[in-house]
């Protein structure tokens, strides 16, 4: 209905509207409800004048989103979203899972692009939130508002830094505030309906080496940050924000202080502890009924080097359970004891209800960048399957608190070892998916054989090595939830993936290819039901949301944002045979 107004309105004014100001909109709406014979509301007006172009977008930001229309309802992070996308894996479980379906597996053929908004020169890294019609993303120094069913910017956020500006995975929202962090590992919060900033802290001294790439996760009024950065041997941290005032609320570092629980899995008589790494890459997950937070943790320093921190060294490469209120360590498990491959921990741990040997289970999963899955109960961090999901070398075995056996011959040496997969992982951040129709665990796997050297002479610090990849090819992969096991195999050519999946209840998975192609599998088979080639690597992952009885994909690609969604007639047709 919205959608023949603003067309009605188009053809009506014919662009002769486009010099009008503030004043004349009380004028231009009596008119055009004449002209229509039908009653407008102020707010769907000034929507229309703005979509069209007629009215500049800061007056449509301000005169209509300021009446609270972009603020975000607490309530929607505890449930699956439909018409919005309220956090960075779309809801607390992350499982990228979203329970639309207007596009689905029988009319996914006629998806076509709705609309594009180019960001030149940035390639976007990050996943937009969805909130009231406004999408928010990010990449290093930028934030951008815009309108979610045409593309139209509202506004534009800039801000130059020093610092790694290797990607920024997108915003937090909490009400009418945005937050996000910086190359030069700060926290900024800006206003949702205009950009303005409200205030700016540092998080960490960049000079020491850190920086900030992750999206902030809001957990009632605390906003979880976390840090960036190995070139140096700085330990990490998380830290919980108060949004109203930007100040410090708790912080839990990743390296125990001497003498902490954790701590004896380091030498003694050594400063290693005191320089020992696990940052805090990537955005956790949160379990509201536990009172949980999860986490993944980043690789010890120095890189690639062990000789110097003999021991377990925790908690570097675990998946760590906080409490959101104290940030108190309640339990951990780690996937890469005594890492010497860069094998961080960081991937998304999922969250999702199931059965497990006819018991129903609290599980997280997590596909690790080391090349294994780990399921645990996450009520109290039991291990419960262990499994390779993809070609590893490095491993002989599990032990018996299902963590993988390191050969003495895959550790770096000055001639260098060969070792299956590379420091680059065979995954990486790229969003993995849970979809709890099939009960299948989705991940972008990679083959990458490498030759991993120890260049350090002396007492090394920061990377203590280096590895140099031989060849690489990539996959898509649904594993058993309960073993591991790959049920199915999409094979996405030669090189390092690191597309993202999105899965439905229309019975898709999106993601992408090594040959440019935007592709909606059959989750339960792996099988291609669309593809696309836009022409660029997906260097993100997709998202989905529903406004006005029509669905939207996004997939940023490169420096562009696509939104793709069926056209008008079929999503019409589609809305009204799923009621």
């Amino acid at each position: 209905m919205l959608f023949h107004l603003f067309s009605m309105l188009h053809e009506v004014w014919d662009g002769r509207l486009r010099t009008a100001q503030r004043e004349h909109v009380a004028v231009m709406r009596k008119r055009t409800e004449k002209r229509l014979r039908m009653p407008i509301s102020t707010a769907a007006f000034k929507c229309a004048l703005f979509v069209f172009g007629v009215i500049a977008p800061s007056l449509f930001v301000q005169e209509t989103c300021a009446q609270g229309a972009q603020g975000l309802d607490p309530t929607a992070l505890l449930k699956p979203g439909t018409d919005t996308w309220p956090t960075y894996n779309g809801d607390y479980s992350g499982a990228r899972y979203s329970a639309l379906d207007q596009i689905n597996s029988e009319n996914v053929a006629s998806l076509t692009i709705a609309w594009a908004y180019r960001t030149p020169g940035h390639v976007l890294k990050a996943t937009p939130l969805e909130v009231n019609g406004i999408l928010y993303f990010t990449s290093p120094d930028h934030v951008w508002a815009v309108d979610a069913r045409y593309g139209r910017e509202i506004w534009h956020y800039h801000r130059a830094s020093e610092g790694d500006h290797i990607g920024n995975r997108g915003v937090g929202m909490y009400k009418d505030w945005i937050y996000f962090e910086t190359p030069d590992a700060h926290l900024i919060s800006l206003d949702a309906k205009d950009g303005k900033v409200r205030w700016d802290v540092e998080l960490a001294d960049a000079k020491l080496g850190y920086f900030a790439t992750m999206a902030p996760l809001v957990i009632r009024d605390h906003v979880i940050v976390g840090v960036s950065g190995d070139v140096t041997d700085v330990p990490g941290f998380l830290e919980s924000v108060d949004p109203e005032s930007g100040k410090m609320q708790w912080r839990w570092n990743t390296i125990p202080a001497p003498g902490e629980p954790g701590s004896e899995t380091w030498p003694k008589d050594s400063d290693a502890i005191l320089h020992g790494g696990g940052m805090t890459w990537m955005t956790g997950t949160y379990d509201p009924a536990l009172n949980l937070l999860y986490w993944g943790i980043g690789n010890p320093n120095p890189v690639l080097v062990g000789e110097g921190r003999k021991g377990d060294n925790l908690y570097t490469c675990s998946i760590v359970a906080l409490n959101p209120d104290t940030g108190k360590l309640v339990w951990y498990f780690q996937p890469s004891p005594h890492d010497v491959h860069d094998w961080d921990a960081v991937q998304t741990p999922i969250l999702f209800d199931a059965d497990f040997k006819g018991q129903k289970r609290k599980l997280l999963g997590q596909a690790s960048r080391n090349g294994f899955y780990f399921l645990l109960d996450r009520t109290n961090g039991e291990h419960l399957s262990t499994a390779a999901f993809i070609d590893q070398t490095w491993s002989s075995g599990i032990d018996e608190r299902g963590r993988p056996i390191a050969k003495p011959d895959a550790t770096p040496t000055s001639d260098g070892a060969l070792v299956e997969p590379g420091s680059d992982g065979a995954t990486n951040w790229m969003a993995p998916s849970f979809d709890p129709q099939t009960g299948l665990f989705y991940v972008t796997g990679r083959r990458i054989f490498s030759v991993y050297y120890n260049t350090a002479t002396g007492k090394a610090e920061g990377w203590g090595g280096r590895d140099r990849n031989l060849w690489a090819n990539s996959t898509l992969r649904a594993l058993d939830y309960k073993t591991g096991k790959v049920v199915w195999n999409h094979e996405t050519g030669e090189g390092e993936s690191i597309a993202g999946i999105l899965t439905t209840a229309g019975h898709l998975l999106f993601s992408a290819d090594n040959e440019n192609n935007l592709l909606a599998l059959d989750p339960l088979t792996g099988k291609t039901l669309w593809h696309v080639n836009i022409g660029g690597k997906l260097d993100a992952s997709p998202m989905t949301y529903e406004l006005d009885g029509r669905q939207y994909v996004l997939i940023p690609v490169q420096d562009v944002l696509y939104a793709f969604s069926l056209p008008e007639n079929s999503a019409r047709n589609s809305s009204t045979t799923a009621k």
